[in-house]
């Protein structure tokens, strides 16, 4: 074999060897990149997320509040009367915080378990009516000091993993300091 022949023979075994080597370092990523395109299967349509629509409670009263949370500054309470599971996977729930001063502040929210978000939908006024929140966003929650009601809600109360914890009297009992038996209906 001649010497040129052999020299090109190697460059293209080189060049054979650099490609295959490019190809193997991008499989997984086109790998990946397939497996996010695929489409659920037929029998299983892809389902997008719809929050149901916002029904506005009754003022809350002080015999039907739960307190829930003391921090240094104020403690929180939910009315169990507001206290609902939505078919969204929504816990909606009337908020009320009091400052140690005495002055309080009524919010009607929702967690979302699957997301570990909240939601501020309205602020209650001292004539009982509510004024709608600006903000239509969820967000996540916090488990700093000046947020941790939230979190209190979601890991205590309200959900278990991703999931919420049952329904509105399992909830409440929860809530009331009493716990029930999983019965599977929760």
């Amino acid at each position: 074999m001649r010497h040129s022949t052999c020299i090109s023979l190697k460059r293209t075994i080189s060049r054979a060897v650099v490609a295959s080597l490019i190809l193997l370092a991008y499989t997984p990523v086109i790998q990946a990149g397939q497996a996010i395109q695929t489409t659920p299967p037929a029998d299983e349509p892809d389902k997008a997320w719809a929050e149901v629509e916002l029904q506005l409670p009754a003022a809350p009263k002080q015999e039907n509040l739960l307190n829930f949370y003391k921090s240094d500054s104020q403690s929180f309470a939910i009315d169990k009367l507001s206290l609902s599971v939505g078919s969204d996977g929504t816990v909606r729930y009337t908020l009320i915080a009091t400052s140690n001063a005495g002055a309080k502040n009524i919010s009607y929210e929702a967690i979302r378990c699957e997301t570990y978000e909240h939601k501020l939908y309205a602020f209650g006024r001292s004539d009982g009516t509510w004024s709608r929140s600006r903000r239509d966003d969820w967000f996540r929650i916090s488990n700093t000091a000046a947020n941790k009601q939230h979190h209190i809600l979601f890991t205590e109360f309200f959900c278990e993993g991703t999931s919420v914890a049952g329904k509105v009297p399992f909830l409440t009992n929860r809530l009331e300091g009493r716990s029930l038996p999983y019965s599977g209906t929760r």
